[in-house]
């Protein structure tokens, strides 16, 4: 019975999209178009100069179409499925959260396991269509690939943990609308969505080396393309596990406080 409630909360997002084949045509489109004008863009770049911050034209068109993909991971659409923790709150639904089988917290991170298994599923697709067509370099060897794989997991994590953080904003300030928008600007900054983090100034490098959001994206995907050397790599995932701890301390005592302020508009 348990594994059953645990499939049946692991599918509830990715069934939205897979039972909506237009959306699913969407995000391929979304995806393709995205590789496509990041990959132009840094071979445009690097076309009248040579290697930059220490990183090669290969190495720079390689991270930018891998952090694209890495996207995909956690993009689906919890608002277009009326699960969001937000639209419990107003409608006063969260309180079914404290009723099922499930506690709240196993319920959301079931929930986000299953939407990053179907995300993971578009990005290894895509993953492997750029590196047929060389779009993508592959991995300069088995330690790096065994590596690099370790590090986008515990970041996976650590993104997690701040996405529940935003969540569990809402039983203290109900809406998180504002906080989200913030939210997914930092991280898409922070951990070198936009840019690879080596080329900002020493300064924005440096506060950003106190925060976690370079833990999700950025460090793995140094790794990968050798930014990060193989010796270094213990120091780095040691600091993402450590995120990982200080991040799951804090949201676990948040849904202990939250079980007390479970208010809503409407319900």
């Amino acid at each position: 019975m348990a594994v059953l409630h645990a499939w049946r909360a692991a599918r509830v997002t990715p069934l939205g999209e897979l039972h909506a084949p237009p959306r699913m045509t969407a995000v391929l489109i979304r995806l393709t178009v995205q590789v496509v004008l990041v990959a132009s863009l840094w071979s445009g770049l690097y076309a009248h100069s040579g290697p930059t911050a220490g990183l090669s034209r290969e190495q720079a068109i390689t991270y930018a179409v891998l952090a694209v993909l890495a996207s995909r991971l956690r993009e689906l659409d919890q608002y277009a499925g009326r699960d969001s923790v937000l639209q419990h709150m107003h409608f006063g639904t969260i309180v079914y959260w404290y009723l099922r089988p499930l506690p709240p917290a196993r319920y959301h991170a079931l929930r986000a396991l299953g939407e990053q298994v179907y995300g993971a599923a578009w990005a290894l697709a895509g993953y492997a269509v750029c590196l047929a067509v060389g779009v993508v370099e592959p991995p300069k060897s088995a330690a790096v690939a065994g590596v690099f794989l370790v590090s986008l997991l515990l970041g996976q994590l650590i993104l997690y943990f701040i996405m529940l953080l935003i969540d569990q904003w809402c039983f203290w300030m109900l809406r998180n609308n504002s906080a989200v928008l913030i939210l997914i600007f930092a991280q898409n900054l922070l951990s070198g969505v936009y840019a690879p983090l080596w080329f900002f100034p020493d300064w924005f490098r440096t506060m950003s080396g106190f925060l976690p959001f370079q833990a999700t994206l950025s460090v793995p995907l140094s790794l990968y393309i050798g930014r990060i050397r193989l010796a270094d790599a213990g120091g780095q995932l040691a600091i993402q596990a450590g995120w990982v701890v200080v991040l799951f301390l804090v949201t676990r005592f948040l849904w202990r406080r939250a079980a007390r302020r479970v208010v809503s508009q409407g319900g």
